[in-house]
C-alpha cells in the first residue's frame, strides 16, 4: 500500500496558504500594482518578468513561460514530485494533511528488494563465508556492515530464487528487478558469490543492488541492478539516504565513484559522502544535489578514466550553479585506500586544498601541450574556448587575466579567441539544421509500447508528428508496415535487420532499458505529455509575439486572451497528469 492525497485535501491546503509567502521565501518579490514581481528562478534574466498574483494564487514568467500554482512552484524549484511538494508546503506551514491509502503496482517490487536485502544480510552474518572474510580484510566494522546492510550472495545457483518464490514473489518481478536471470528455460540467481551493497533511496526503500565479485573467475568485478520500474541510476546516489542527514551541519557533499569509497569515508567519520552508482553524473543528479548543498567536492579515482569523469561532471554541476571543487588524492590512491592509509584528518586537509572546478578543467586541457611553443599555445586556447563559454562575465574576466599573466598573453586576446570560436560554432549550427536529432525519451517509450503490443501502432497514428528524430520516424514507419503482417507480435529481430548497425544498437538499448509496467497507463501519459508540450510551445510563441507587438496593435488583445486560455489548459493538464 502507498499514500496519496485526495482532491479535497489538496484544495484545503491551497485555501490555507498564500502563494506570495511560499514563493517569497525563495525569490525576492516587489509589489507592482495588484501583483508581485521578481527575477525568474527558472532561467537567467536581468529584468524581472516573473509575476505572482495573490488574487489568482498563480505565478507566470513572461520570459520562459513557467507558470502554475504554489504547488507547481515548489515542485519545479526544489525538483520534487507532486506528493513531496505538498508535504514540504504542509510541513513549512504547520498544516496537518490527511493521507489516503492506495494500492501501488510498485509495492511488490519494493517488497521483493527488501526481502532480497534481508536474505543477503542474513547470509552474511550467520557464519564465516567469503563475503564476511573479504569485508573483514577491508577493515569494515560490524556497526558499518549493519548500517549499510551489506550482504552476501552465496555460490548456489538458485537460493535467492527459492527464498523469494516461497514468500510469494512472482518470477516476472524478480526478472524485472534483475534478481534472477533466465536462459534456455532455466532460471538462476543473477548475483552469486558476491558481496552485496543494497542501494537505498532517500525514502528508505531498497531500490537496487551492487554486487562485488569474490573470485577472479573472468566475470565482471561489479554488476549492478538493471534499470527497472523502481531503479533509475540517473535519479539516485549510493549512501545519500544516510549522508543527507549530516548535510544539515555541512555546506558540501563529497562525491566518490565506488561503494567502498563511500562506506570507508563514512566509517571514518566523514559522513557527507555519496557515490554515483558507477555512472557519469547526470543533470538529474545535479538537481538532486542542489536540494541539499551549494558546494560539491569530486573525489574520483586518479586514473585517466577518473580524471575524465571529473572533467565532465564539473560542467554538469556548474550548470546548476553549484560550486565545484576537485580533490587531488595523492600517492595514486582512491579515497578508500587513502583514508585507511593516512586517516580522517589528512583527508580533510585535502578537502581544504581542493582545486576549483574551472582551474581543474583548464589544467586538464593543458596536458599534452608544450605551452612554451607558440603553435601549441594557440591550439590550447582553441581547446579551452568551450570552458570559457560556460563562465559568467566575472569568471571570464578573472580567468583571462590569470591565464594571460601565466602564459604571457593579453586577456583581451583570450576573450577574443572565445568569441571567435563561439561564432564558428554558431555558423556550424546554422549550416546543420538538417542534422540528426537524438531520439527522445518520449519516442523511446512509445516505440517500446508499440513493440510490446501492436494495437498501439494504430493508436499512435494520430500523434505521429511527435516522432522528431530520424530514427524515431524510421522506426514508426517500419512499425506501420507491421500492421500488414498477420502475426500478432512485432518481430523485433526483423525490425533490427532493417536498420543500420548504429540504429539497431539504439533499438537494442530501448528494448533493454525502457521498462513498462502498465501499457495503457504509460501510453496515456505519453500522449498527455505530448499535448502538454504543444501547449507549452504555443505559450512561448504567444509570449514572444506579445513582447514584440505594439501595445496599440489590434492583435495584442486577442493574443493575450489566447495566452490566458493556453495557460489554463496547461494548469488543467498538469493537474490531470498527477
Amino acid at each position: 500500500m502507498g499514500f496519496s492525497f485526495s482532491n479535497d485535501t489538496i484544495e484545503k491546503l491551497k485555501n490555507q496558504i498564500d502563494i506570495v509567502d511560499i514563493i517569497g521565501r525563495s525569490v525576492s518579490l516587489k509589489k507592482k500594482g495588484a501583483n508581485y514581481k521578481g527575477l525568474c528562478p527558472f532561467h537567467g534574466e536581468k529584468t524581472p518578468s516573473f509575476v505572482v498574483s495573490r488574487d489568482k494564487q498563480i505565478f507566470t514568467c513572461f520570459g520562459c513561460g513557467a507558470s502554475g500554482d504554489a504547488i507547481e512552484f515548489v515542485k519545479r524549484y526544489y525538483n520534487l514530485d507532486f506528493s513531496e511538494a505538498i508535504e514540504k508546503i504542509a510541513e513549512e506551514e504547520g498544516i496537518t494533511l490527511e493521507k489516503s491509502r492506495y494500492n501501488s503496482s510498485l509495492d511488490e517490487y519494493y517488497r521483493a528488494n527488501s526481502m532480497a536485502a534481508k536474505f543477503f544480510f542474513n547470509s552474511f552474518i550467520k557464519g564465516p563465508n567469503k563475503g564476511f572474510l573479504y569485508m573483514s580484510k577491508r577493515g569494515m566494522t560490524p556497526a558499518t556492515i549493519k548500517k549499510f546492510g551489506i550482504g552476501y550472495a552465496d555460490e548456489e545457483w538458485d537460493s535467492l530464487y527459492k527464498h523469494l518464490k516461497n514468500n510469494g514473489i512472482e518470477e516476472k518481478i524478480m526478472l524485472s528487478l534483475g534478481l534472477i536471470s533466465s536462459s534456455k528455460g532455466k532460471i538462476y540467481d543473477r548475483f552469486r558469490n558476491r558481496v552485496m551493497f543494497p542501494i537505498i533511496n532517500t525514502s528508505g526503500k531498497v531500490i537496487g543492488f551492487g554486487g562485488r565479485a569474490l573470485d577472479n573467475d573472468g566475470g565482471a568485478k561489479y554488476i549492478n541492478s538493471p534499470e527497472n520500474p523502481i531503479f533509475h541510476k540517473s535519479n539516485n546516489m549510493f549512501a545519500l539516504n544516510f549522508s543527507r542527514q549530516s548535510l544539515r551541519d555541512k555546506d558540501y557533499l563529497i562525491i566518490v565513484e565506488g561503494y567502498m569509497d563511500a562506506i570507508s569515508l563514512y566509517q571514518a567519520g566523514i559522513e557527507n559522502v555519496a557515490a554515483s552508482l558507477g555512472t557519469a553524473l547526470t543533470e538529474n543528479h545535479a538537481k538532486i544535489l542542489k536540494r541539499y548543498v551549494k558546494k560539491v567536492i569530486l573525489s574520483y579515482d586518479s586514473d585517466k578514466a577518473g580524471r575524465q569523469a571529473a572533467y565532465k561532471a564539473i560542467d554538469v554541476l556548474r550548470k546548476e550553479n553549484l560550486d565545484v571543487r576537485v580533490l587531488n588524492v595523492d600517492h595514486g590512491k582512491d579515497p578508500d585506500e587513502y583514508i585507511k592509509a593516512f586517516g580522517k584528518d589528512r583527508f580533510l586537509g585535502l578537502i581544504e586544498g581542493a582545486t576549483p572546478g574551472i582551474d581543474y578543467q583548464l589544467e586538464f586541457k593543458g596536458q599534452g601541450y608544450d605551452l612554451n611553443v607558440p603553435e601549441e599555445k594557440i591550439a590550447y586556447f582553441k581547446e579551452i574556448s568551450d570552458i570559457f563559454k560556460l563562465m559568467s562575465p566575472i569568471e571570464k574576466d578573472l580567468y583571462s587575466k590569470k591565464l594571460g599573466s601565466r602564459l604571457n598573453v593579453s586577456p583581451m586576446a583570450i576573450l577574443s579567441q572565445e568569441v571567435e570560436e563561439t561564432k564558428n560554432d554558431r555558423s556550424l549550427h546554422e549550416k546543420s539544421e538538417e542534422a540528426i536529432v537524438d531520439i527522445t525519451p518520449l519516442e523511446k517509450t512509445l516505440i517500446k509500447i508499440m513493440i510490446m503490443n501492436k494495437d498501439y501502432i494504430e493508436k499512435a497514428r494520430e500523434y505521429s508528428d511527435l516522432f522528431k528524430s530520424d530514427l524515431g520516424r524510421e522506426l514508426y514507419r517500419l512499425l506501420l508496415l507491421e500492421l500488414e503482417s498477420a502475426s500478432d507480435f512485432v518481430d523485433d529481430v526483423k525490425l533490427k535487420d532493417r536498420l543500420d548497425p548504429r540504429d539497431a544498437a539504439l533499438l537494442d538499448e530501448v528494448l533493454l532499458n525502457v521498462n513498462i509496467v502498465d501499457e495503457e497507463d504509460v501510453f496515456r501519459d505519453c500522449i498527455k505529455s505530448y499535448k502538454l508540450d504543444l501547449l507549452h510551445r504555443r505559450q512561448k510563441q504567444l509570449i514572444d509575439l506579445i513582447s514584440m507587438a505594439d501595445e496599440e496593435s489590434e492583435n495584442v488583445e486577442a493574443m493575450q486572451r489566447e495566452l490566458i486560455e493556453i495557460q489554463k489548459k496547461i494548469i488543467l493538464q498538469q493537474g490531470e497528469a498527477i
